[in-house]
């Protein structure tokens, strides 16, 4: 057994199964989740060393040969997302000291955080379709109960919504498991793509390709699928919504990229095209929607949207540049992304309401927290030196390498809008009178702490940009060595 592979899927349920025995204590709780995340990121790291020292990485459960039994696989990219997810995981965590209510860490808030962090870890490690799915279901569930948790009357309609279109991703993504297994007469990844290889073209396995980029672009939230996104995450408490702001999503690019750069590469040119289409619009319309909006969450869960585009559009594009481009933004993203929607807890502890137009003063109130908010709000909207501006600068320059100009226009006219949305926020919040007294709320280092090292982390990242985009670069290489992950996981099996 590979316990670098394993580890990442047992600290997780095994803290939430501790947790759970630890159920009336929430000091216990409180702090055995921080130690479960601790390690999670932990053996994530051991994992990267791993790959980078020994190539990609496998273990077959049950000593059952692959495609027959359950594979776990982790090459640089899927390891990289592992240690993003218990970077994250632990700073959300940190923060839920200082703000999570007792009333639902009572209802089961850590066992279920931990629940959530398994199926984000089993979808990165996964090597079979199927697999795949549950753990997807997994995310699923537990993301529903977190997103619900407290009952809350805005909480029920947002979790409603969320989990209706996702059950409908998952029922589309279910289908076409079961059409193409039909087809190939396999589920495991590897093996998939090596008798996808040999199928001649008939149409079906485009067909079955659009099918996977409905289901998936449901998960990823890109156009015309995003509606569910901003409609939910502003409902939950802020620690929740951080983290689904930071991983979930990605979830479903992760698997976009997975799936069109070692499955469904037989009709590129078509795939392809499809997807920078639906790149560039859910960027327009991430970044508009975020332009009308007036409520502070409201405004970042749209960009959520509009960022996903920028991630789709370096697996459009296709080249190991936009494919290096594409991983180092979703590094970047998931960062700055979690640290805005902290931010805007604080600020909400210290106005009362995350509507901009009762907000104000607040640069007055803490400046520091005025400097925390504009680093990873500069950094989303491409600004130099820090992390936005070194990934947007591949991507623009991959879209520009592959005579897609309208792409590069495209991607650097919404960075502009998005500067305005950020500047929007920094003008009602941070510089503009208070309209009403403060709260007196205390704010302390419990949520202080987070923001400042997620903030720390977007600069060293823009500044140590070299070493970090060689990784990416090195991750986006090996995605495109389609024979060298079926090497990995097949052997030498025909």
């Amino acid at each position: 057994m590979n316990l670098p592979l394993v580890l990442p899927l047992l600290i997780p349920v095994t803290t939430a199964a501790v947790c759970v025995a630890a159920f009336g204590h929430a000091v216990w709780q409180r702090w055995l989740s921080i130690a479960g995340a601790a390690a999670h990121l932990s053996v994530s790291v051991w994992l990267l060393f791993e790959v980078h020292r020994g190539g990609i990485q496998t273990s077959q459960m049950g000593a059952w040969p692959a495609p027959f039994g359950i594979t776990l696989v982790s090459d640089l990219f899927s390891a990289i997302m592992l240690i993003l997810a218990g970077f994250m995981s632990l700073a959300v965590l940190v923060y839920s000291l200082g703000s999570m209510d007792k009333r639902r860490e009572s209802f089961g808030y850590y066992p279920l955080f931990h629940l959530l962090l398994m199926g984000v870890s089993g979808s990165f490690l996964t090597g079979d379709i199927f697999n795949l799915y549950v753990w997807f279901e997994v995310m699923l569930i537990a993301s529903f109960a977190l997103l619900s948790l407290g009952g809350e009357p805005p909480q029920i309609e947002g979790s409603i919504k969320y989990v209706t279109l996702n059950l409908a991703a998952s029922a589309i993504l279910l289908s076409s498991i079961g059409l193409v297994y039909g087809l190939a007469g396999t589920l495991n990844m590897a093996d998939l793509a090596q008798k996808l290889d040999r199928i001649p073209e008939t149409g079906l396995k485009s067909m079955l390709a659009v099918l996977f980029m409905v289901a998936f672009g449901l998960k990823a939230a890109v156009f015309p699928l995003f509606f569910w996104l901003p409609a939910s995450y502003h409902t939950c408490p802020v620690p929740v919504s951080a983290i689904f702001a930071g991983l979930l999503t990605k979830v479903g690019v992760y698997v976009l990229i997975r799936a069109f750069t070692l499955i469904f590469v037989h009709d590129a040119g078509y795939t392809h095209s499809l997807l920078l289409l639906i790149s560039l619009l859910t960027m327009i319309t991430g970044v508009l929607g975020a332009l009308a909006q007036n409520e502070f969450r409201r405004i970042l869960s749209f960009h959520i949207v509009s960022q996903i585009g920028y991630m789709v559009l370096g697996l459009a594009l296709y080249t190991p540049l936009a494919l290096a481009g594409s991983i180092f933004y979703i590094t970047h993203h998931i960062i700055v992304k979690t640290n805005l929607f902290l931010v805007s807890g604080v600020a909400h502890r210290l106005g009362g309401t995350f509507e901009l137009k009762h907000l104000g003063g607040l640069n007055t109130l803490r400046p520091a927290l005025g400097v925390l908010f504009l680093i990873p709000a500069l950094s989303l909207a491409g600004l130099p030196p820090l992390s936005g501006f070194f990934a947007k600068l591949a991507l623009v320059q991959a879209a520009i390498s592959g005579e897609q100009f309208w792409a590069a226009g495209i991607a650097l006219a919404v960075s502009l809008l998005t500067l305005l949305s950020m500047m929007k926020i920094w003008n009602e919040a941070f510089w503009k009178p208070a309209s009403q007294p403060p709260s007196g709320a205390p704010v302390g280092m419990a949520l202080l702490g987070p923001v400042a090292f997620l903030a720390l982390s977007t600069v060293v990242i823009g500044f140590s940009a070299g070493p970090l985009f060689e990784l990416s670069d090195a991750a986006a290489r090996q995605l495109l060595d389609r024979e060298g992950y079926m090497q990995a996981v097949l052997g030498g099996r025909p």
